[in-house]
Parts: C-alpha cells; structure tokens; sequence
C-alpha cells in the first residue's frame, strides 16, 4: 500500500482554509516549550483577520475538547496532542544513520482484532514510516533512528531482511514518490510567491503536513533533485520567523 501524500499535484494546491483553531494548534505546535500566553495568542492571530473574540471561544472549545490546557492564561499543548508535536518535529527533523543495505520488517501477528483497532495499527505503522508490502507485511530501509513503541511488540514481530528486488524498485512500488516531490515542488514554488501572512501560514502549515509523509529514505533510493531538504529548510526558516516574532 502506498503512503498518500495529502495534496494532489494534479489538481494543484488545495490549502486548507484557516480557523482560529487551526492557527492556535499550529503556532503551539511549533513553539518549545508549546505554550502561549492568551496575550502573545491574541497578538499573533491578528495579522489573519482572527478577533479576539473569536479565538478566546475557540480556546475555550479547546479546552474543553482536551485540546489545550490552561493555568493563570497560559495555554499549552495537552498530552495527548504533544505526541503530534514529536511526529511533527521528526517529520522536519528526522533522525537517520548510514544505511547499510538492510530493510527493517514488522509482521502483524495479532489475531481478533476489530477494524477500528487494525485501521489505528496501520496508521500507527504509517507513522513510523514503514509501508505495506502485503497484508500485515510492513518494511522500510533501515535507515531511521527512532525508538519502536513498547505496545507494539506484543501486536507484532520485527526483524531484518535483505529482499532479492532490487532496492530502488522496491521503494518506488512502496512509496508515490514522483507524486510526492511534484507537490513538495508545487508548495515550494507556491511559498516563493505568497506575501500575505495568512497565505503563508497555510502555505508553510501544509508544508509540516507534507513532510509527515515523507518516506526519509537513504539518498540512494529517492529520484534526483530530491526536494525534501528545501522543504525542510524553508520550513524551518519560516518556524524560527515565527518563533522570533512571539
């Protein structure tokens, strides 16, 4: 099964519109620590026509989703959504090490399962960056530093494997990555030409989206002119912007 990428180059890019909810998560999302003071919040959404009004109902929706957490006006990420905020820091600052050929496998061994608890499995393996090769068959270059999910040793069976397919056709069956690197270019050009503040942040919001589902294999794999490192780059230009300005 291939890992989609969220935006279609054949149909150009589709930016998500922005809610208020949608920039709070983000600015949060990209802060370390991820807290904000409802004043520094207030100052921020200004630029993409947010009122105040509107952002303090929509942290209050938040809050009581289990979204965010308050004390004495400081909003914070809660626990739940800072596991996102790792994935999205790995996604722009992956961990890898020299590839020595090797394919990190993990069979799905666990039986009785109903399709919600096998859908959140897959997308948990997804997340790791592994693809399916066939049912409960996941694989990926073994290139990644990251630690495996304790809970998942009990779900499945990992090892090493060197397949007799040629590496490169492999990952090009596995993974769209023609797809991938025309919208990573799409998004790239796109930011080039957009001033306005909330065209940006959506632009650079559906950047961090995009390199979620980068594979982050070895170099030797991926086509060339690969575009994941301007990605990378420009995100985090556009992160330390940000950061700056709070």
């Amino acid at each position: 099964m291939r890992m989609n990428a969220p935006l279609s180059p054949a149909a150009g890019l589709e930016l998500r519109p922005l809610s208020a909810r949608s920039v709070v998560l983000s600015l949060l999302l990209g802060v370390h620590p991820p807290e904000l003071p409802v004043r520094d919040l207030v100052r921020s959404v200004e630029p993409f026509g947010i009122a105040g009004s509107t952002l303090r109902a929509a942290l209050s929706r938040m809050v009581a989703a289990g979204d965010l957490r308050r004390t004495e006006g400081v909003y914070r990420l809660s626990e739940r959504l800072l596991e996102r905020q790792r994935r999205q820091d790995d996604a722009v600052h992956p961990r890898t090490r020299a590839w020595d050929g090797s394919w990190e496998t993990a069979v799905v061994t666990a039986t009785g399962r109903g399709p919600a608890e096998r859908a959140e499995l897959r997308a948990e393996l997804s997340g790791l960056r592994l693809a399916e090769l066939r049912e409960g068959v996941w694989l990926r270059p073994a290139n990644l530093r990251r630690p495996w999910p304790g809970h998942l040793s009990d779900l499945t069976q990992r090892f090493s494997a060197r397949p007799e397919q040629p590496a490169t056709a492999l990952a090009a069956s596995l993974w769209p990555l023609d797809d991938w690197a025309a919208t990573a270019g799409a998004l790239l050009a796109h930011v080039a030409r957009v001033e306005h503040p909330a065209g940006r942040f959506a632009t650079f919001a559906a950047i961090v989206r995009h390199l979620v589902t980068d594979p982050v294999l070895p170099d030797e794999l991926l086509p060339e002119d690969w575009p994941a490192p301007a990605l990378r780059a420009a995100y985090t230009d556009y992160q330390r912007e940000v950061t700056q300005a709070l």
